[in-house]
């Protein structure tokens, strides 16, 4: 088992852009596909685009803690436990902002209820063929 350190982990998930979003509801986990829109920082933060009345959102709120699952090609796979944030600052969401969110945001980062969904990561798992290993960031 070789371990791979954060800086590839989060280069590897530049790639990948579409996870599984799982989050906690009222006795059930609740899991969608989202788009990071490939802004993915070396420190294992993830950035997804929102609105504040989802269900996910929702749960964030009651219980932060989060999982993204991520499938890459030849044999990649990603999974990151870590604690979401819901973000409404406009310059935070003007950074992270890309012009092909305007597909589900036409007002762009005014669009009334948008939101960030900051994912930290806490610890992440991976298999990269019959290599497997586990990051601890906290």
């Amino acid at each position: 088992m070789a371990n791979k350190t954060i800086r590839f982990i989060s280069t590897k998930m530049k790639d990948l852009d579409i996870c599984m979003m799982s989050t906690l509801g009222r006795g059930t986990i609740n899991t969608r596909p989202m788009s990071n829109n490939k802004d993915v920082k070396y420190n294992g933060e993830s950035f997804f685009f929102s609105h504040i009345d989802t269900k996910k959102a929702k749960n964030i709120q009651r219980n932060p803690s989060v999982t993204l699952s991520f499938t890459g090609s030849n044999g990649l796979f990603i999974i990151v436990n870590g604690k979401a944030r819901i973000i409404k600052t406009k310059s935070i969401l003007d950074e992270h902002w890309v012009k092909s969110l305007e597909t589900w945001f036409n007002k762009g980062s005014n669009t009334p209820g948008i939101i960030l969904i900051a994912v930290k990561a806490e610890k992440i798992m991976y298999w990269n063929n019959y290599k497997e290993g586990t990051i601890d960031l906290v």
